[in-house]
Order: structure tokens, then sequence, then C-alpha cells
């Protein structure tokens, strides 16, 4: 029987979401048929009060209409801290009726309201010094003597807090209430309680700690405030139809805690000895306690939060135990990960265990803290002394794969590993993108992609996780953002983070460095241009209007700096520029690359105007769309003249500079083919190698493949030498580093200043690998991927197969292909309500089967054009199977130059391929080997060494043979 449902209800991208403060939320849903070619043709939405929908407060009837995203609730107006049901029923193409989806809801939070009843509580300054750097512990006792039908704990502090009620911890979230632009926005937290309380007495707590807030953020130590403080508004409803708050006022009572000392960048002191067991409990006798002062607080600028909370997500073993040559006993995580370590130990009272942080070994096998600059990374335990203890570090986190221990009562055995367990923690996102292929090189790659993201994105997305940084600086957001919506679901991680760039504005549209905004300094080209790009990218992969509207003033905003600075409108050439940052032509002493800064800041200036003209045209602002269109065009005539010489050449010989050219369409025709090949030529000359910084690597690739040199690409992606993505590999790399060379060949370091073994910018490469080596592109004039583009590029290189699969908001998508003895396979799954063009390359439509059958004919596949690059079908949803043969493919060029560029660049897996040359194919290959001496053979290529020579002869010959 035909099956149609819904499924995957989401509200503002969440999963039912409890303390939204959204008017008019936004609803989505996903779609299930098993017959090809389905669309949605129909929806109708009801959202009720109560989830038998009795009472209902919207019902669209059936509309007619394709859209599954962001359908705006447009009912009743919504009432604060109300949980509202939802499920939707469609209609199909093919007149079927689906069954109502299963109930899904969201619960308002205070939605802005002005009448807050808790006020900002402090330890009275003259009791509890507030620069103490012990936490602080503040609780009161309260009763309840009704029946509780639901209870709503709203909570939030400047500084980091963890609330308990009755002696246990309430919510799983993590580093609460999160970092955002404190001064504009501070985030409260909503729980549920109602399983908490109990009638009769009961107690409240909250531990608060300096965190973000006052703990010293970035070199010169910013700090939002020097008092931390707690808010808190528990409602109580009662089953007569009453209600209680009770809420942080003066009187609460406050003590200094177990945690001694807590700090975001150098760890935590717990002494055990000092615990006050049950503080939290409506029992506790707090006469002893400190009185409470009222201070004044944020309470105008409390937002619910946005942003998934912080999580722990995995815990990892430690995967060896090491001895070093400096007598340090160190565990192995066996993985760089940003977390805190949980440790069980059984210690006389006041045993001091040490536990510091790093993230390599130095070549001498010792461990490594010199890259850590000023962050200690370490945690401090005193033993209580009664029985089992079990402890891991509340309000910081550090970035780490080693940790060496000191003070651990050592068995027989020495350290008892099973002890310790590493807790990963990262904002809680769902994942939604894969990649892997043939190369397991390329898969540890992705995989070191991945883990950068989640050890940056502690909910904001920074630099490093591990030295006194752990900023969330905007050019690394930006490269990144794109592989960072395939890897996660980044809907509101992004939304939040623009809302803070946005707070942080200046007046005049400059955008500050870091958001939020800790330092000195704002402006320069790739970094302020993260106000316009990252809006622009969350719109093409979600489909987010409503954020591209909200964030319009701001992407204007910037552009219009841009355009005031210095005395030419079309040009950028005045200011501090970062220019291509860490860009390996840079010269000696400098982190600042060759290519001109003015052509790194003209050229984003065109991007960033390009992109705010499409913007406006999305948004129907069609004067400003025409105003920008024709400000793009005279930034790139002026970019033309000034750095395109008169016959088509890029003045700056730098492979930046071509990569920008071509990526942000500068140029174009004849001229945007000369660069291109100019560039292939840079990349060739330096023997596979890139020179690219922080500018013009995330666009390397992009620029190669699609402009005809995706082979050459594919030659950078697998380069194991230094500099190249593999080298790190090499090295044992489980992370993606902020150098190509963090580790040298030698084994040495990069300079202790600025050297982090997990900063996830150079992995803005993981995008070009959904798209380019496995296909899964999108067209970008329908956003979302309702209307996908399958472009697999079969590369030579080793690649035998690759495959990415993604969670779109309409559901997964797929797209892998496969090349064995000639026959190529592609297979392809596309969700219900989008639509897809597959280009099968190197194919003719003649010799193609899809599931099995012949492609003409086949119903559910349309041909669109036969070309001598391949065939263009168009595919609705459902999962076809491509085959057919094309042993041109295989085939070697045996030209002298060619063969040996070839198989000098990567001999292993080329000579593979040879076994599956058709025996026509190799008399040739063997006559020119015969008659290839290792003398000419060194001759051809310079630099290559007589053993290395000597060595591929043999192989060629044994495979030949």
């Amino acid at each position: 029987m035909y099956q149609l449902s819904v499924y995957d209800l989401t509200c503002e991208y969440r999963t039912n979401p409890l303390g939204l403060d959204v008017l008019k939320p936004r609803l989505s849903w996903k779609l299930r048929s098993d017959r090809n070619n389905t669309m949605q043709q129909a929806y109708r939405v009801q959202v009720a009060l109560d989830s038998t929908f009795q009472h209902l407060q919207w019902d669209t009837g059936e509309v007619q209409s394709e859209q599954s995203l962001h359908v705006e609730y447009e009912g009743c107006s919504l009432a604060q801290q109300t949980r509202y049901y939802y499920r939707v029923r469609i209609h199909d193409s093919y007149g079927i009726k689906s069954e109502w989806s299963e109930t899904s809801w969201w619960e308002t939070g205070l939605l802005g309201q002005n009448d807050w009843k808790g006020q900002w509580i402090t330890p009275a300054a003259h009791e509890l010094d507030p620069s103490l750097e012990s936490i602080f512990l503040l609780r009161r006792s309260f009763s309840v003597h009704k029946k509780i039908v639901s209870a709503r704990a709203y909570a939030s502090a400047l500084g980091l807090y963890e609330l308990s009620l009755n002696g246990n911890r309430v919510g799983d979230e993590l580093l609460t209430p999160g970092w955002t632009s404190y001064s504009h926005r501070i985030q409260y937290q909503t729980y549920d309680v109602t399983g908490h309380l109990q009638e009769g007495t009961n107690g409240i707590g909250f531990m608060l700690a300096d965190g973000w807030y006052k703990g010293g953020m970035g070199d010169n130590k910013f700090r939002y405030g020097d008092r931390r403080a707690a808010w808190l508004q528990l409602w109580i409803a009662y089953e007569d139809g009453t209600e209680d708050w009770i809420v942080t006022d003066s009187s609460w009572r406050a003590e200094t805690g177990p945690i001694v000392y807590s700090n975001i960048y150098h760890g935590e002191k717990y002494d055990a000895r000092v615990e006050r067991e049950g503080w939290s409990t409506g029992t506790y006798d707090d006469q002893a306690w400190k009185s409470i002062e009222i201070v004044k607080g944020p309470t105008d600028k409390l937002i619910a939060q946005e942003n998934e909370p912080v999580r722990m997500t995995e815990e990892i073993q430690p995967s060896a135990v090491i001895h070093t040559p400096n007598g340090d006993t160190v565990l192995d995580m066996g993985q760089n990960m940003v977390g805190r370590i949980r440790m069980t130990v059984t210690a006389p009272a006041g045993t001091r265990i040490v536990l510091k942080h790093a993230e390599v070994l130095d070549r001498d096998g010792n461990i490594y803290f010199g890259n850590l600059k000023e962050a200690k990374q370490e945690i401090e335990y005193f033993a209580k002394g009664d029985g089992v203890e079990v402890y891991a570090p509340k309000f910081t986190f550090q970035g780490f794969r080693y940790v060496r221990v000191e003070g651990y009562p050592m068995s027989e055995d020495g350290l008892p590993i099973n002890n310790f367990v590493g807790e990963v923690l990262h904002t809680d996102m769902k994942r939604t993108g894969f990649f892997t292929c043939s190369d397991a090189r390329v898969n540890k790659l992705q995989q070191n992609i991945v883990w950068g993201q989640r050890g940056n994105f502690i909910d904001v997305p920074t630099d490093c996780p591990q030295r006194n940084e752990r900023l969330g600086w905007t050019a690394d957001a930006q490269v990144f953002a794109a592989t960072a919506l395939f890897n996660y679901q980044g809907g509101v991680m992004f939304t939040k983070y623009m809302r803070d760039l946005k707070a942080e504005q200046q007046p005049d549209g400059g955008v500050p460095f870091v958001i939020p905004n800790v330092m000195n300094g704002h402006s320069a080209a790739g970094w302020g241009d993260a106000a316009v790009i990252i809006p622009w990218t969350l719109y093409q992969y979600y489909g987010d209007t409503r954020l591209l509207e909200e964030q319009y003033a701001s992407m204007k905003a910037w552009v219009e700096y841009i355009r005031a600075q210095g005395d030419n409108e079309y040009a950028w050439n005045t200011g501090f520029q970062f220019g291509d940052w860490l860009a390996l032509d840079a010269k000696e002493n400098s982190y600042v690359g060759a290519t001109p800064r003015d052509l790194v800041a003209t050229a984003y200036y065109a991007y960033s105007t390009r992109l705010l003209r499409n913007a406006a045209a999305i948004l129907g602002k069609q004067e400003d769309a025409e105003a920008y269109g024709r400000l793009l065009v005279d930034i790139t005539a002026y970019f033309q003249g000034e750095f395109v010489t008169p016959f088509g050449r890029m003045a700056s010989p730098t492979q930046t500079a071509h990569v920008l050219a071509l990526i942000f369409d500068l140029v174009e025709g004849p001229i945007r083919k000369r660069i291109a090949r100019d560039l292939n030529e840079l990349i060739v000359e330096n023997d596979y190698h890139l020179t690219t910084g922080f500018v013009g690597t995330p666009y390397l690739c992009f620029a190669l493949s699609n402009n005809g040199y995706h082979e050459t690409a594919i030659r950078l992606l697998q380069q194991e030498s230094y500099p190249g993505w593999l080298y790190a590999i090499t090295k044992g790399a489980t992370t993606i580093w902020e150098h190509w060379d963090s580790i040298k060949p030698d084994g040495s370091f990069w300079d202790d200043n600025m050297n982090s073994f997990n900063h996830y910018a150079y992995g803005s490469i993981g995008d070009w690998l959904y798209r380019k080596v496995a296909g899964l592109d999108m067209d970008e004039t329908a956003p979302a991927y309702k209307r996908i583009r399958i472009r697999p590029a079969l590369g030579m290189r080793g690649l035998r197969f690759a495959s990415a699969s993604f969670e779109s908001m309409y559901g997964e998508i797929h797209s892998g292909w496969r090349m064995s003895n000639g026959q190529i396979e592609i297979v392809v799954r596309i969700p219900v309500n989008t639509r897809a063009e597959v280009l099968l390359p190197s194919a003719s439509s003649a010799d193609i089967r899809v599931n099995g059958h012949e492609l003409h004919g086949f119903a559910d596949v349309t041909l669109l054009e036969d070309t001598e690059n391949g065939v263009f079908v168009s595919i609705g949803s459902g999962e076809y199977r491509f085959t057919y043969t094309n042993e041109q493919l295989f085939k070697v060029n045996f030209s002298e130059n060619s063969l040996i560029r070839e198989l000098l660049a990567y001999e292993e897996d080329k000579l593979l391929l040879l076994k599956h040359l058709p025996e026509i194919e190799r008399p040739p290959l063997k006559f020119y080997v015969r008659n290839l001496s290792l003398k000419g053979l060194m001759k051809e290529q310079e630099g290559i060494t007589q053993e290395r020579a000597n060595r591929l002869l043999q192989e060629l010959n044994r495979f030949i043979n």
C-alpha cells in the first residue's frame, strides 16, 4: 500500500523547544513517500492548547503550496509560559492525503515581559568579597502545600551558573547562560522542574562562577563586570488554578563552595573536604550563611536561549598511559578533544591530584605546554577521603589530547587508566553531513574537520579551544560556515552569533574582529565580511529569509562602511588589513601573505556587495538591488583596472590573487580562462603545493575545479608533504591545525606564540569535498536544496569511490559514485518535495541503466541533454542507481613528461590503476618503461633522488610484467 507520511516537525529549527521567545514561530516538516517524484501539493497545519486539538489556536485549512519550511504561525496571539501543540498533514502530487503527523509542541518563555519579578542578587560585599576566586553558593528554602500541575524555572547569571532543586542538579545544560554580547543581550534558560518539586519544604540553589563574564577574556583580560550575580523566576502552577512565584530577592543566603577557583582559561580547583552536603535542600541550615545584596542587572536585556545548549555529547576512554622521558605520567586520549576529564578516586583526605592538559607531545616524547601561552588548563583536586569520589570540573573546559597526572594514588600496575574518562563538550548540534571516499587519509581529514568543529563550537564559533584566546573570530567563522552547516545543523548557532554581531556593530557599520567583542580593533576585509557572508550562507542552506531580513541593515551598514573608506568609493585601500593571513608566501617574520592587501580588501568589497544585491532582490528591496548592482559593476571595473594587466594577467603573481579574482567573479571570458590557467600553472610549478592563507585557502580548490582543473585540485588535496592538508595527517593530527607546519618535518614546533592544534579555518576544504568530490551541490536560486545539483567529479588520483549525505531541511540527500574496471556507478537519493538535476560524467545516454532499466523510456527520469561531457537528467524524489561503462576514464596519457609527472606525484594509487588498463594499452606502456633510464627519469623530474627514481622504475616493471 502507498505510504505517505509527515515526520521530523521542527519549530525554529528545534524539536519541541522549551522557553521560546518568538511571537510568530516558524514550523517546518519533512515527508516520506515510497513513490518516486513525490511533491507536496497542499498542507494543513493545526495549532492547539491541548494535545487532542480541541482548543484550536490556528487552523490553516488546506493551503495549496509546496512550502514545507518556515511556515509562519498566524494564529491567536501567543501567551507567555504556554505550551502549544501542532500537527501537519499534506496532499501530494498524486492526490494522496497523509495521516496527521505525530504531535509536536513548542512552549513560550517569558516573551520579553516588562513585569520582571526576579532581582539580580549577589553576596553582600561587606560579608563576601566580590573578588574572591571561589565560586558562590546562593540558596533559599520555600514551601509547597498544594498539588502541582506544572513548574518552570527561568534562570540566568552574570557569570556561569548551575541550578539545583532539592539536592538534585536541574537540566543537563553546561556553561549556562552561554556567551553573548552581555552589554546588549543575555540569555536565560527555561527548565521543566515539575518533577523536582515536592509537597512540603523545598530548597533551591545556584552555583555561581566567573565564566566569560568576569574571568578575563582575550589578551587584554576584558571583563564585562566585576560582580557575579544570579537571576531566577520559578513559576509553580497548582491544580486549583492558582500559582506561585519563587524569585531571587533579598531572602536568599550566600556562602562559598568547594570550587575554590574557576576560570575558562586556567581551569578549576576543587576541595572536596569543604563540600556542603545538602546545601540546596529545603532542610539545610543556612543561618550562618551570609546575606544577599540586590544589584542592578540587565533585566531589560534578557532573552530566551537562542542556541542549542552546550552538553556532554560523548565519552572517550584513554587509549594509553605514557611515561615520558622527563618522568611524567601522561594519559593519551587518542583524540585531540575539547571538554573535561571525569575522574574516580579513592584516596586519603587532602590528597592533592593535579591534571594538566595539552594537545601534543614534543619530538622527544614529552608533553608540550608551550602553545597554551598564559592558559594553565589545570585541574586541581583535594580528596575528601570518604570512599569512592567522582569529580569533573563544572565551569571550565580544556582543549587536549594528553593529560599529565600528578598525585593520583597508583595501583600495582601503575596509573589505573579506567578511572579516567574524557567527556566531550560542545554545543549540542545535530549531525547532518557525512563524507567518505576510497582514500583513508582523506577520510581522516574529514574526521579531523568534524572534531575541529565540535571543539570550537562552544556556544560561539571560536578560533581555538586551548590557549588564552578562544574568541569568536569573524574570519574563521565566515570561511568555515558552509562546511559547518554541512556537518551539523547550525541554524540557531549562527543566528545567535549574527545577532551578537549586529549588536556589537559600530555606529558607522564597522564590525569588530571578534564576536562577542572583547578586543580593540574592528573592520578588516574577510573579517567584517562575516556580517554579509554568514546570513547569506544560512539563507542558502536553510532558506531563512527572516534572518536575512533581520540582518539586512547590518549587511548594508557593512558595505556602506567600506564604501566610505578613502577617497575612491569603488576601492578599499585604506586602514588596517590582515590580508591573506598566515599565507606561506609572506615575507620573513610576517604573518601577512604576499597578496596586496588592497587587492584582498577590494575583492571582498565586491563579494559582499554582490551578496547584498542578491539579498535585496530576494527581500523585495528592488531599489537597493539595482543600486548595489551598479556599485558592483563599478567595483569590478576598478578591480580589473587596478589588479589585472591589459593582456589579462593578474598583476600580483600569488595563488590567492588568482583565486579571489575567479571565485568572486571579478573576471570573465578569455581573461578568466587565462587567470585560471595561470593559477593551475602556479600550483603545478610549485610541485602541487599551495601557498595560500586564511583568505585564499577556503576557495582554492573551488577555483580550480570550477574552471576545468579538478585533477589539480585533487592532487592538492592528496598532497602529503608540507604544505598540504594531508601533511598534518602524516604527523598524527586528529584535528585541523592553525599552521600548515604547526609541527615541522623535523618534529619541532612553529612559534609558541600562535600555534593551535585545533583551529578549524583550514577545515573549510570540507565544503569542497561534499560539493565537488562527492558532487552533492545546490541550485543557489532555490535555497535549502529545494532544487539539488548532483555533479560528481570522477577524479583519477587514486579515488575509486566517494559519497556524501546531507540531512537537509527537506530530508536526506545522497550522492555517491564508484569506478571499477571501467564500470561507473552513481547512486543518488533525493528527498520528497524536491527535484534534482544530475550530471552523469563521460556517459552516453544509450549506455546508461537506471535501477536496472535502460535510461530511455524510464518514466521517473527525464533526459535533459546528452553532451560530450556527459548526460544531464532531471529526477524527483527517490533513490536512483545509474550504471554505465567508460573505459576512457582509465586510459593513461603515455607522453613522457605527463606520465612522469603523474607517477611521481602519487605513485602507488596510479600504479594500481595500471592493473585495470585494457590489454591493448599495455604494449606502449611496456615499451616506454623499458626505454626509460634511471638517468633520464632523474633528469625529467628535477629534485628526484636516485633511490626514489630506482624504486619507481622497479615498481613500474613489476606492474607491467
